[in-house]
């Protein structure tokens, strides 16, 4: 399997942005991870529409947006036309799951339905034929720093396993704790897109601290 690794802009030096997306990049990042908190549904605020549409400016990496917010119906299309290439959403706050991640198909992103350590993956029994890929939260959403919660191995393995008996070819995304410790045995449970946010803005060479997690992910 063929792994992606996508910094989380999370940790990053939010003073010095664009030179630290730069440094990932060159470095060999697939994507660049946004994540979008409202102080609502997570209780954090972030970043928002006018930050992604600044990135598209600076970095040819896809934006994988990460939508932690109480009502994402409200901003798909804003998100998109800044440039969000990958657009996830959370099952906890959507009614209309299935609908919502039509509608992203729909404006040219590839949609994805997040779940969070406490939410099991049945919630997604319907929607296997509209998901590009499913984020497994390994932490609980808010802040970054937080210590990977272990069962997500399971979860991950158990995720894929179903996601293959559907027919899907879904990729699926971690987020939360990923570090050099477990990188390789996400890989392993079937996980294609390390989300990495301390482990790699939160180190003192970023570019480095990027290459270390992927020759972690691929070690044999």
């Amino acid at each position: 399997m063929s792994v992606r690794i996508a910094p989380s802009i999370l940790n990053a030096d939010v003073a010095r942005l664009a030179d630290q997306v730069a440094l990932v990049e060159r470095a060999g990042a697939d994507l660049l991870h946004v994540d979008v908190m409202d102080g609502h549904f997570v209780p954090n605020i972030t970043f928002g529409v006018p930050v992604v549409r600044a990135l598209k400016r600076v970095t040819r990496l896809p934006l994988d947006v990460h939508l932690m917010i109480s009502d994402p119906d409200r901003y798909l299309e804003a998100f998109i036309d800044a440039g969000a290439a990958m657009l996830t959403v959370h099952v906890e706050v959507l009614p209309h799951l299935q609908r919502t991640l039509t509608r992203i198909r729909e404006l040219g992103a590839k949609a994805g339905a997040a779940i969070n350590p406490a939410t099991p993956i049945s919630v997604l029994s319907e929607v296997a034929a509209e998901l590009d890929y499913v984020l497994v939260m390994s932490v609980n959403p808010g802040f970054g720093g937080q210590h990977f919660i272990p069962r997500s191995l399971d979860k991950v393995s158990a995720l894929r396993a179903w996601l293959n008996a559907s027919g899907s070819t879904a990729d699926i995304e971690v987020d939360g704790g990923v570090d050099l410790d477990n990188a390789r045995a996400l890989v392993g449970a079937g996980t294609s897109i390390l989300v990495a946010g301390t482990a790699i803005f939160g180190a003192p060479d970023p570019a480095a601290a990027a290459v270390a997690l992927r020759r972690a992910a691929d070690a044999r």
